[in-house]
């Protein structure tokens, strides 16, 4: 394997170490070269941080033995750790899997730290830590991450991430993890030839599967190096559990065959909590807080506040399924009652009455203090994505005579095609996914007012899980300004239309067509993985979305697609 790795450029700002257990990294280069990550037996799963404060911050590692086992762990000021500011012992064992994980206090705000574990005679690898920063803040650098599946090939963007020296913390959205596994499950083909094959070999169901499944992921090179390298500020979309859940279920869950959803979903907390750099409950400020409330507010300074959204297990309504509906859906008019009735039934909840009192608190705190940004960490794609006439623009074939001449059996099946399905949307410009926020518009609705309300209709969305990425306008009900959305493909799950089967031409046609026809679309690509780098100023900023060119090697380049500035004007934000 050719590396295309250059090495004449280094990072401006000092990443890892190079010393015993740790590795250099660089800063991004056109060509790079995702390595084996140096065996470790006893680190394998490499070191992480996240869920700062600006005093604080979470460490984890993980150890591999079998027995009850006393880690102990150093914090420094220099990356030779000749300046050790903390120091002390964590007791693991099978309880908690062999994972490590505890809450540094006492720390400067805005400062890199270094950290390690040794157990033994044997070191991790290095890792750099930031808490948040107070005060006059003039520069933000937030990597946009989301849908990592070991499945279907190397993280590579993860890899890119941690060599971008433009990047400050790394914001992931979800699907962190996926829970698929088996013959003929999705991306076991691409697994399979590829030697990334779900580790337990089924879907995930047990404590003891979502364990391993989170350790499989955290072997691959690129997601040790931008754990490592970056601190983490994560929230959790569907497959961190199963997909499509809500409070009483989840799509992907068949209670007669898999057991009792409340133990699994439980189960998959706990895993989430235990291989996860997130704090646990009882370090929060808010008391009674469970696992399942799982929403933050991170405030850089005087210039942004971060609040991230818990969507899946909290207040989350039954998600509607086209499937249902499709038969009363026959025109302009029973679409739209469709729209009004169904999908917009009031009380369709996607956020817990207590995150959103969290979250009217914060944004009010920023708008009095005068931050100029308030962001919104989304696992999913706000926007009204409201998929135009594909069929009439020539872009897919017309399937509506074939479907009203088929019998009930060839219906069924016709409608199971994406093309059909997509063609039968656009039809009636329906939302493209009905688990998203465009299946949910009285809660959407019910957000941006929470918003209007604390006098923050600025808002900056970052979102994920769509597979695609997105510069979008967003808009309420009445057609008031309600902020922007960068959303991000895959780091490596495939866009849905090609791997839908659509082909290229008809992938990029779509995309075009969707950003034509969208009102709220400014721009979107579905052909690629990747990720974004959010930076932000006092006054403006630059979304640069980053594409690899493969997930199926460890051996990949990247490039930018699209560099999208936005600016802040007349107390609104947009693109500029």
């Amino acid at each position: 394997m050719t590396s295309h790795f250059h090495r004449a450029e280094i990072a401006r700002r000092a990443l890892l170490s190079g010393m015993a257990g740790g590795a250099t990294l660089f800063a991004l280069p056109d060509g790079l070269l995702a390595h084996a990550a140096p065996a470790n037996p006893t680190f394998r799963h490499g070191v992480a941080s996240g869920d700062p404060d600006a005093a604080s911050v979470v460490l984890w590692t993980h150890v591999t033995t079998a027995d009850r086992a006393e880690v102990m762990w150093e914090l420094s000021a220099t990356p030779d750790f000749a300046d050790v500011l903390q120091a002390g012992a964590v007791t693991t064992d099978s309880g908690r899997d062999h994972t490590v994980k505890l809450l540094v206090r006492g720390l400067a705000a805005g400062t890199v730290y270094y950290y390690r574990f040794r157990l033994g005679e044997a070191l991790s690898p290095v890792g750099r830590a930031r808490t948040l920063p107070e005060g006059r803040l003039d520069r933000l650098g937030i990597a946009l991450a989301s849908c990592s599946n070991f499945a279907f090939g190397f993280f590579n963007a993860y890899d890119a991430i941690a060599r971008d020296p433009a990047v400050d913390y790394v914001l992931h959205t979800g699907d962190y993890i996926y829970e698929y596994g088996g013959d003929g499950s999705w991306g076991d083909a691409v697994a399979r030839s590829i030697a990334r094959a779900h580790a337990p070999p089924h879907e995930v169901l047990s404590l003891a599967d979502y364990r391993m499944r989170h350790a499989q992921y955290k072997t691959d090179a690129g997601a040790q190096a931008m754990h490592a390298n970056h601190t983490l500020l994560a929230c959790w979309d569907d497959h961190e559990s199963t997909n499509n859940p809500w409070t009483g279920g989840a799509q992907n869950h068949q209670a007669a065959t898999e057991g009792d959803w409340a133990a699994r979903r439980a189960a998959s907390m706990r895993a989430y909590y235990e291989w996860m750099p997130v704090r646990e409950p009882e370090w929060l400020a808010q008391p009674g807080r469970t696992r399942a409330d799982f929403w933050r507010a991170y405030r850089f300074g005087d210039l942004a506040l971060l609040h991230t959204l818990e969507t899946r297990h909290s207040a989350r309504a039954q998600q509607i399924e086209y499937a249902d509906h499709a038969a009363t859906i026959t025109d302009a008019e029973t679409a739209g009652r469709f729209r009004r009735k169904v999908l917009g039934a009031p009380g369709r909840a996607m956020l817990s009455a207590e995150l959103e009192a969290d979250l009217e608190a914060a944004l009010a705190q920023s708008v009095a203090e005068a931050q100029p940004w308030r962001i919104i960490g989304s696992p999913m794609v706000i926007a009204r994505v409201e998929v135009p006439d594909v069929a009439r623009l020539g872009i897919l074939p017309d399937p509506f005579a074939k479907l009203a001449a088929a019998a009930p059996a060839e219906r069924a099946r016709l409608a199971a095609d994406p093309v059909v399905a997509l063609a039968w949307k656009g039809r009636f410009n329906l939302p493209d996914y009905t688990d998203a926020w465009g299946g949910y518009p009285w809660a959407r609705e019910r957000l941006y007012a929470l918003s209007r309300r604390a006098g923050a209709g600025d808002l900056l969305f970052l979102s994920g899980d769509s597979h695609s990425f997105w510069a979008n306008c967003l808009a309420d009900a009445a057609g008031r300004p309600a902020g922007i959305e960068f959303g991000t493909a895959g780091i490596s799950s495939p866009g849905d239309f090609v791997e839908s089967g659509f082909g290229d031409v008809t992938s990029r046609a779509l995309d075009a067509a969707y950003a034509a026809h969208i009102p709220e679309v400014a721009w979107t690509d579905n052909m690629h993985q990747g990720y974004v780098r959010v930076e932000l100023t006092r006054d403006g900023g630059v979304a640069t979305f980053i594409a690899v060119d493969t997930v199926l090697s460890p051996d990949y380049r990247t490039s930018v697609l699209k560099r999208v500035p936005f600016v802040r004007d007349g107390g609104q934000v947009r693109l500029a």
